[in-house]
């Protein structure tokens, strides 16, 4: 990114495409740093570290971001995760890979040969991703009359 002002640059993907607010674009951002730290290819900054040839950013598949965007979601927003996501035009995991492909048409990202917006279809449901892990679980005397009933 030498010589790219990342500001500039994302305001003319949120003038170009206003589908998504310039905040779902500085959220993928965050995101993708914390993918690459919990898949273990971003250095961690609070350790010191004698600097590496290839210190630069390894690259990230579809796929594996998409899970770390699921996880740093409800660690950011907790059960708002979707509605937040919602506001910012996100609906499916495909708007995901729109994202990220701004992100590349304009140099903010790198990518591969091999990846494609279709690396983000179908990744998960965001229903079951961002709601079912806050949704109160059934307390243990109704799931023993439940399974009472059922003899």
């Amino acid at each position: 990114m030498d010589g790219i002002n990342f500001d500039e640059e994302l305001d003319k993907i949120v003038a170009k495409d206003p589908r998504y607010l310039r905040d779902a674009y500085l959220f993928l951002r965050e995101a993708l740093d914390h993918t690459q730290r919990i898949i273990g290819k971003a250095p961690k900054e609070d350790l010191p570290r004698k600097p590496a040839k290839d210190d630069a950013p390894r690259h990230v598949s579809g796929q594996q971001l998409l899970e770390g965007i699921r996880d740093f979601a409800v660690q950011q927003y907790g059960p708002m995760a979707a509605t937040v996501l919602n506001e910012w035009g996100i609906k499916r995991c495909e708007d995901f890979g729109e994202l990220v492909f701004n992100m590349v048409e304009n140099s903010l990202l790198a990518k591969t040969d091999k990846d494609s917006r279709e690396d983000f279809q179908g990744g998960y449901d965001f229903d079951t991703a961002f709601r079912e892990p806050f949704r109160p679980k059934q307390s243990l005397i109704k799931t023993a009359k439940t399974e009472l009933q059922g003899l």
